[in-house]
């Protein structure tokens, strides 16, 4: 980052120094000059179609949606990632490991840079024998494994196009979402391990198979002889990767589909958001590169799953020159220590996780540092919700003194982050250090008035190159734009261009964010605005408390209904004794307004599969409205019907 700002001063004369507010605000004031120095600072004339000169060459149309980044440039996102590869084997550094895989019962396998090359062209080379080529889609049912990434690549290489879907889902969920986009090609696995089971998916796998009628090909990690022959070939890994050959990348328009990654799908059909080359090699270059400063002697490991789009920026890791570590298995199994230990063992240095897994480190008083060597660790990260700010003290406390901690917010929509840690950025418990380079993210009062130390709306003012090239099967870009842009500010009307991402947000006058929860989830008793990311944070720290969960239910005649539900802790009651210390906790650090209507104990806290609380449709729920919950999507379907028992007993 230093680097950079350094080359942004004397190319253009201006003075950012070491301030990264300056910084900031040039980026986002000078969105072409910005990704101009991006681009070159990363040298990606190298690999792609030289940039020409003029900001039209990078920013053709400002317009959102419907931006045209890069018009002219051609290249593709694996030639940045074997660009490294011939460094490092010019450096003579064969054994260099490029992907680790660990699994839960602690196996491990390595696939070293001057390997990957060789198995990724003969990966395409396979792909292509079946009739895979730019615009075909293959489809990814596997867990996070060092040959899901390989299959990545192989079908990026080919200007291919990208899915992949987590074995957690059962194959009509997932059919659900890949059978949208009619796959020429899949890669599946016969079974793995998860909380200390063995988890079959053969059949599973050939069900999905049937599933896809358009498919050329079934690739199988494992014994493919296990799975059922279907109209498509089965061909085991091994096989299709034993021809080596060199890998040659297509080379694509910058826009040209990478990947579909999909919404959570809980209350209606999975939206498949499309992403293309050119926008996420630069925003992850600059995302890990810039903002958590990865390079080539960093080993990244960022514990996720292929449903998840921090799966797809952890291969950004490869982007950078980096080690990447691949793990499956359950994040809590044997106990929440096993993430801490992979960590030791591979000489982790920038590790990313969740606010869940720091949670039950913390409930169950883990000493990492004491217990692991962490001497390799410099920086923490954690996304899927806000992180609290007792679990950055519990990190300076437990992990280690003076650890960087990067709580980011992003989305699947954007395959990035808008806002999280920087290098030499000062970090304050409970916030977000800065707004990323290049993102003009503001929070907006109801009538379009920018607020600062005040709670508002989320909203982007400015393109990003990595917002989606479309939706899958949206042509005329109708679903595109009801998803961020058509939206109402009271007083004044429609606005736009404005990304609107759905979240309450502070901005304080340093430049950092507090996130406070979805704003479609707004709790508003009285007429205050209240954030449940605020009340979590406060209830969750109670040692007692395993989860929480607060929703505000509207009822008839102007009643309003705040239940918060919770689950606890092994061995916890939940007596008059903790109440009345949940309820002081909540009036002491918060506000008497924040206090619920009532405590109730829950089996369990709904999910989707990528770990965040059901608020929306259970409110539904609750206030006994009609809501379409797809049971697939949940990580534990039988908890909507105890829901809603809880919304009928209810008494306005």
């Amino acid at each position: 980052m230093a680097r950079f700002a350094d080359m942004v001063s004397r190319r253009y004369g201006i003075e950012v120094g070491d301030s990264y507010p300056a910084l900031w605000a040039w980026s986002t004031a000078e969105p072409a000059a910005f990704w101009r120095s991006v681009w070159d600072f990363f040298g990606l004339d190298e690999i792609a179609t030289p940039l020409g000169d003029g900001d039209a060459a990078v920013l053709a149309s400002v317009d959102m949606p419907g931006t045209r980044w890069f018009p002219d440039v051609r290249l593709n996102y694996v030639d940045q990632v074997m660009r490294h590869a011939r460094t490092i084997a010019l450096r003579d550094e064969p054994d260099r490991p490029a992907i680790v895989g660990v699994d839960e019962a602690g196996s491990r396998s390595v696939i070293t840079w001057s390997e990957l090359p060789r198995m990724v062209g003969a990966l395409a080379g396979t792909l292509a024998g079946l009739g895979v080529g730019q615009g075909d889609v293959v489809a990814a049912y596997l867990p996070d494994v060092p040959e899901s990434v390989v299959a990545f690549l192989a079908t990026a290489s080919l200007g291919a196009i990208w899915s992949g879907c987590g074995q957690d889902y059962a194959p009509e969920g997932a059919a659900g979402r890949l059978g949208q986009l009619h796959p020429k090609v899949l890669f599946s696995t016969t079974g793995y391990r998860y909380g200390g089971k063995d988890i079959d998916k053969g059949a599973d796998s050939a069900e999905l198979a049937a599933a896809l009628p358009d498919l050329a090909g079934h690739i199988v990690v494992g014994d493919a002889t296990r799975l059922l022959q279907s109209s498509a070939e089965n061909i085991a890994f091994e096989q299709a990767i034993a021809v080596g050959t060199a890998v040659e990348p297509v080379q694509v328009a910058f826009d040209h589909p990478l990947w579909v990654l999909f919404s959570s799908g809980t209350t209606g059909r999975p939206k498949g958001i499309v992403h293309g080359h050119g926008g996420v090699v630069l925003e992850h270059l600059k995302a890990g590169a810039l903002h958590a400063d990865l390079g080539d002697a960093d080993v990244f490991f960022w514990q996720t799953a292929l449903s998840w789009m921090m799966w797809n920026f952890q291969v950004a890791g490869l982007l950078c020159g980096s080690t990447i570590v691949c793990y499956s298995g359950s994040p809590l199994y044997p106990d929440a220590d096993r993430l801490w230990q992979i960590v030791a063992d591979e000489r982790v240095t920038y590790f990313g996780t969740s606010p869940g897994q720091l949670q039950a480190s913390r409930k169950v008083e883990l000493t990492p540092g004491r217990d692991h060597g962490l001497s390799a660790l410099r920086t923490i990260g954690s996304t899927g919700s806000a992180l609290a700010g007792d679990l950055f003290d519990w990190i300076e406390s437990n992990v280690a003194h003076g650890l960087p901690v990067s709580s980011i917010s992003g989305g699947t929509d954007v395959v990035s982050a808008f806002a999280g840690g920087s290098v030499g950025v000062e970090v304050v418990p409970g916030e977000l250090s800065v707004r990323y380079l290049g993102v003009a993210l503001e929070s907006w009062a109801p009538d379009g008035t920018p607020l600062t130390e005040e709670v508002g709306e989320m909203v982007i003012t400015a393109p990003m190159p990595s917002m989606p090239v479309e939706f899958w099967r949206d042509p005329d870009g109708s679903r595109y734009r009801a998803a961020y842009f058509e939206h109402e500010w009271s007083g004044v009307g429609p606005t736009a261009p404005v990304w609107r991402h759905g979240d309450w947000v502070t901005v304080t006058d340093r430049g950092s964010l507090i996130i406070h929860g979805r704003s479609d989830a707004t709790l508003n008793r009285h007429g205050i605005r209240m954030g449940s990311a605020d009340i979590y944070e406060v209830v969750e720290s109670i040692d007692d408390i395993a989860e929480a969960f607060v929703l505000g239910v509207d009822g008839p005649a102007g009643a309003y209904w705040m239940p918060l539900f919770v689950t606890l802790v092994p061995g916890a009651v939940l007596d008059d004794d903790l109440r009345r210390r949940v309820v002081a906790q909540i009036r002491a650090r918060l506000s008497p307004r924040h206090v619920p209507d009532e405590l109730v104990e829950a089996p369990g806290i709904p999910h989707t599969r990528t770990g965040k609380k059901l608020e929306v449709p259970v409110t539904s729920v609750l206030a006994g409205r009609p809501v379409d919950i797809d049971p697939r999507s949940v990580d534990d379907p039988a908890l909507i019907t105890w829901y809603e028992k809880q919304g009928a007993a209810h008494t306005w």
